[in-house]
């Protein structure tokens, strides 16, 4: 049986993928772009980087309305901590969820900011499975060589064990996120997706200020019920 390792954040133990196949059925992942990545708006970034936690909260919460219990998230700043932290909320509310982190290798954070590094010490604590997508603890990220495939291994993996893909995603093909959506395209998976203008749309609606967002108004329907 291969060796189980720890977080270097948290503690937590990192199970191996191999050990951690869940129903692909009932299970959605998370992928979109970090804190740079969201747009700029007449009511400020901060504003912005509130409407896009808000839209992605409705989101994770329809696809949990509409049966997917497990959701499996791969742990980087931006979009996917932001996904944990409210699933963790949902958790926590009652909700038949499971929170999966995806890590891609074991130093995957050491670059993290120190608040980004509270909040995956957070997500990590708050998950029901940690899984090591890479199992050598002194690989890194590198252009080239063995550490080259580390994030897209860890995207494939996500996608893999998934039916369907919730996404913040501006566009950009190039990116991660690009990467991401494109190989679950590709591999048939159901695809929600919002961008910069939804997220632009729902905050001139909201008059700036995020927290007036109502999911009935934005989605009277739950999108994951169609088809």
């Amino acid at each position: 049986m291969p060796e189980i390792q720890r977080s270097l954040i948290s503690g937590e133990c990192l199970y191996p993928k191999s050990d951690i196949m869940p129903d692909k059925r009932v299970t959605v992942c998370i992928t979109g772009h970090r804190e740079k990545g969201v747009p700029d708006s007449i009511w400020g970034h901060a504003a912005a980087v509130g409407a896009v936690k808000r839209l992605l909260g409705f989101y994770l919460d329809m696809a949990a309305d509409a049966g997917y219990e497990n959701f499996l998230c791969g742990m980087a700043s931006g979009t996917d901590l932001w996904a944990a932290e409210h699933i963790a909320e949902m958790k926590r509310a009652g909700r038949r969820v499971r929170l999966i982190g995806a890590v891609p290798y074991l130093r995957h954070a050491e670059r993290f900011s120190t608040r980004d590094k509270e909040l995956l010490r957070y997500a990590e604590r708050n998950a029901d499975r940690l899984v090591l997508v890479n199992e050598n603890p002194y690989i890194t990220y590198s252009y080239g060589g063995a550490g080259s495939t580390l994030y897209r291994d860890r995207n494939y993996y996500m996608v893999d064990n998934s039916s369907a893909v919730i996404s913040f995603f501006t566009g950009n093909s190039h990116s991660g996120t690009g990467q991401t959506i494109r190989y679950a395209r590709n591999m048939g998976r159901r695809i929600m997706s919002f961008g910069n203008a939804e997220v632009i749309s729902a905050l001139d609606r909201a008059g700036g200020v995020p927290e007036l967002l109502e999911r009935e108004e934005l989605f009277p329907e739950n999108i994951f019920s169609r088809g």
